[in-house]
């Protein structure tokens, strides 16, 4: 029985951002605003409005800046957490350590500071842990998928039903959005503070169909290189 009526979140705020040199020398890309807003606040909002409010957050490059950025007052409300990398760790290590800091009973979501997604549904995270909660074997995953943009036209994953498996050549692929839920589980092959990427672990788990999923069909940007934060930037439907 799972009383508790939220669940941790994490927000990924520790990549370099070579790509979107010269802007991330100096600022973090996770600070890099859109209609005069951080990209990562985007996601903060979205989240602390879903009543979704204890969040981890991890930095590596410019750390002290993203420290100095969540000690504003308007973030009190939260439960914000900092998970401090000497060294950026990947995707799935930064999540096994930042581990350490929720109080997880079973899954926990996730969603890359960096990607520009105003309309995420986050509205719905407590609504489909419940559901993968009802799963006789529990999915060890439940990601966000979106159509592929320009600059990734080959996917990274393929949807049947709401089954996530590997892509193929011979089917249509889809971009993984860097936002997903994740059972606790997934990650207890990774020693705390070591580097580990998450795509073959979730292949692994994909292997055993254990990875749902779902498209999003809301704006999705992957904000990669200054180019894209300027297009952003000037679009008037934003």
């Amino acid at each position: 029985m799972h009383k508790t009526q939220t669940i941790p979140c994490m927000v990924l705020a520790a990549g370099r951002g070579e790509r979107m040199r010269p802007l991330t020398d100096h600022t973090p890309k996770p600070l890099l605003q859109v209609k005069g807003k951080a990209l990562i606040d985007w996601h903060i909002d979205g989240l602390a409005t879903n009543h979704l409010t204890n969040v981890v957050i991890n930095h590596a490059w410019l750390g002290e800046k993203i420290i100095q950025h969540f000690s504003q007052d308007r973030f009190k409300k939260l439960n914000i957490q900092l998970s401090a990398e000497n060294e950026a760790l990947e995707t799935a290590g930064g999540l096994r350590q930042a581990m350490s800091l929720m109080k997880i009973d079973d899954y926990f979501f996730a969603i890359n500071g960096d990607v520009f997604c105003p309309q995420f549904p986050f509205e719905r995270i407590l609504e489909i842990t419940n559901q993968l909660r009802k799963h006789k074997q529990p999915p060890m995953a439940y990601l966000f998928l979106t159509q592929n943009p320009s600059h990734h036209p080959e996917g990274d994953f393929q949807l049947n039903g709401n089954l996530v498996t590997d892509k193929t050549s011979s089917s249509i692929n889809h971009t993984f959005s860097g936002a997903g839920l994740y059972h606790q589980d997934l990650f207890k092959s990774i020693k705390m503070g070591s580097v580990a990427k998450l795509a073959p672990i979730l292949r692994s788990a994909m292997s055993e169909n254990l990875v749902l999923g779902e498209m999003l069909n809301v704006l999705w940007v992957d904000v990669g290189t200054p180019e894209r934060l300027a297009e952003l930037n000037s679009n008037d439907n934003i």
